[in-house]
Parts: C-alpha cells; structure tokens; sequence
C-alpha cells in the first residue's frame, strides 16, 4: 500500500494580488487546505481566493516576517508551505514535496526560486538558484520578526528537493525600483538597530564586491542584459543602504 503524506497547509500572504494570485493558486491544488491572509485588498483578491476553496483571513498588515508567521499559525496542519502570490510551484517540484512529505527526512526543506526579471527567467548570478526555504514542521521552525529580509529560523537540520519555484512579479522596472527602495530603507534600519555602522570602505568596496561574485563568478553575464541590470540593481541597493545608514548615523550625532 503506497505510504500516506502528511497533511499539508499552504499559506499565502496578499495584498491586491488578483493578477498573480490564480495561477499560484491553481499550482497548489494538491494541497490539503490553502490559507490565504489578506491585509485589506481593493481588487477582489478575497473572493478569487474563497472561489479555490482558500480560507480568507484580513488582518492590518505586521511587516514581512509577523504576517506571514501569523498566516503558518493560522494554518490547519502542521506542515506548512509558505508562498507569495506571485509564486507558482512547478511539477517537479509538486512531486519532491509531496515524496518528502511521506516520510519527512528532517523538520525543514529548501528548494531553488527561479526569478523572473525583464521577460526572462534568470538561471544565474544574484537570481538562481535563490534557495528558499519554505516547506517546514511549524512546531520545529518559524518565521524571523524581520520587517523585510524575513527568513524561516530552525534548529532543525535543512534538507534540499528538486524542482524550482517559480517567481514572477508581472511589475514594471519603475514599480520594482520603488519597492528596491523601501526594502533598502527597512534594511539599513535593521543593521542600525543590530549595532552595524556604515563606513567609507562598505559603501565604496560593497557594491564592487557583490558585482564580482554575482557577475562574473556566479556567470550572471549567461543571462544577458536582464541579468546585468537585475545585478547592477542589487549592486546599487547596497550602495543605497549604507548611505542611508551613513545619514542615519550623521543625522543622531549632530542631535548629540
């Protein structure tokens, strides 16, 4: 008799997502229940949801790592996994999780993102394999307090599946620059509050460093003129950082 999986929940976070919701959610529907919160979309994203059969919860929205822990504690089962509503998972990556949930190996699991950028699915550099972990036992894993950044913490040991996610945004290079530039925001106020300090060495060598291992060591120069500008933004976002920690910085000592 073929070996039962364990029940699993799929937990979404949304935002005025209709666009990029349903094909997430048509991925999904080997899953036993699909939980999606909402932090107040305007665009009929709760009634696509509820038409798949997801359980709809509004809740005002607690930054990255908060929402989407308050999603996995809300979720009916125990094992849990977490997408964005512009994620789909693919076949390959349907039957990794669906053979580890048979007889889980460990209590968290990993699997390559793949991420759509100008038209083109990037297989190299800053964009591939982006492994994310998001497939865990809730009652040994949880997502960080981070307001951006956030990421799953266990003890656990991690183990790695087969199969990609597939990540598509579907936003503009103005829209996307946009949110570049609050993730920054958020970033540098983390490190402040961690007790890092911005210094003339960060902000110069950073950006240099990162182009070097994510162009040429990790060959983002294969994807063409979308990996070059997906790097060269990256390279700028911690350009970008550090300098708003360096004005944080100059802006409490001149209050001292």
């Amino acid at each position: 008799m073929p070996a039962t999986r364990q029940p699993l929940s799929v937990a979404i976070i949304t935002l005025n997502a209709a666009a990029q919701l349903e094909a997430c959610l048509q991925s999904v529907r080997f899953a036993d229940e699909i939980v999606v919160v909402d932090s107040g979309s305007t665009d009929g994203t709760p009634a696509l949801a509820e038409r798949f059969g997801a359980r709809v919860i509004q809740q005002e929205w607690l930054g990255f790592g908060p929402q989407k822990q308050f999603a996995v504690a809300a979720a009916g089962h125990d094992w849990v996994l977490c997408l964005d509503a512009d994620e789909r998972v693919t076949p390959e990556l349907q039957t990794s999780i669906e053979n580890a949930l048979k007889n889980p190996s460990t209590a968290a699991f990993r699997f390559p993102r793949c991420n759509r950028f100008l038209g083109r699915y990037l297989k190299h550099g800053e964009g591939y394999p982006d492994w994310s972990l998001r497939l865990f036992d809730r009652r040994q894993a949880r997502w960080s307090d981070d307001a951006v950044h956030e990421k799953v913490e266990t003890k656990s040991s991690i183990a790695e599946l087969t199969g990609d996610l597939l990540h598509d945004s579907a936003e503009s290079l103005a829209a996307y620059l946009t949110k570049q530039n609050r993730y920054t925001t958020l970033a540098a106020e983390m490190a402040l509050a961690a007790g890092k300090r911005a210094s003339f060495g960060r902000i110069a060598f950073s950006p240099l460093v990162r182009f070097i291992k994510f162009y040429f060591i990790r060959q983002g120069f294969r994807d063409g003129l979308p990996g070059l500008i997906h790097i060269a933004i990256g390279c700028f976002n911690s350009f970008m950082k550090y300098s708003k920690m360096l004005e944080r910085q100059n802006s409490d000592a001149a209050l001292r």
